[in-house]
């Protein structure tokens, strides 16, 4: 049996450069509450620290980072009230393993199992127009869409049913997320 799905919870993943943050800071900017990308923060936390948690220096000391991240900013909103947006979610951590090639955790398998979000995940599809590198997505085009596909393979696995982003304007994203209803079920 699934635990309890958290409706006030919701997720939006997809690869890199295809417009989730960009989502994210405009439903912030609507005045929903949101938690950031921890894969971002993880980065520029261990690029000024100097550290190795980075994934292209340590995968799965990254994705462990990745989870204690994930952990607190679930824990932090599920203890709150009113709907909170994700950039992206803890099945993610499992996504990106599978990704690399490398094997999943029991803690990381737990997490995204137990800690729930509403079971409709917007996915944001790769697009060539709007992908660009920064000092954080070191990530090719190709490596966005191999994202993607692991994205679409690793929720569903945790029962999530995805609902893919139109590509549009980000105001058009945004009406479209929140005009939509949860998955029945």
């Amino acid at each position: 049996m699934m635990p309890q799905e958290n409706d006030r919870l919701i997720v939006v993943t997809g690869g890199p450069g295809a417009g989730k943050t960009s989502l994210i800071e405009a439903l912030a900017a609507s005045g929903q509450a949101v938690r950031p990308e921890a894969g971002r923060a993880v980065i520029r936390d261990q690029q000024a620290a100097g550290g190795r948690g980075l994934p292209w220096a340590d995968r799965a000391l990254f994705a462990d980072m990745m989870l204690a991240a994930d952990l607190r900013s679930h824990a932090e909103a599920a203890a709150g009230g009113g709907t909170v947006f994700f950039d992206r979610g803890l099945p993610d951590i499992a996504g990106y393993l599978t990704l690399c090639g490398l094997p999943i955790p029991d803690r990381v398998e737990r997490a995204a199992r137990e800690l729930r979000y509403r079971r409709t995940v917007f996915m944001a599809p790769p697009w060539p127009e709007i992908f660009a590198q920064d000092a954080e997505r070191k990530q090719d085009f190709a490596e966005a869409e191999r994202t993607y596909a692991a994205m679409a393979e690793t929720y569903p696995r945790y029962g999530y049913v995805l609902v893919e982003l139109p590509r549009a304007s980000v105001a058009e994203r945004v009406a479209f997320v929140l005009s939509h209803r949860p998955a029945s079920g």
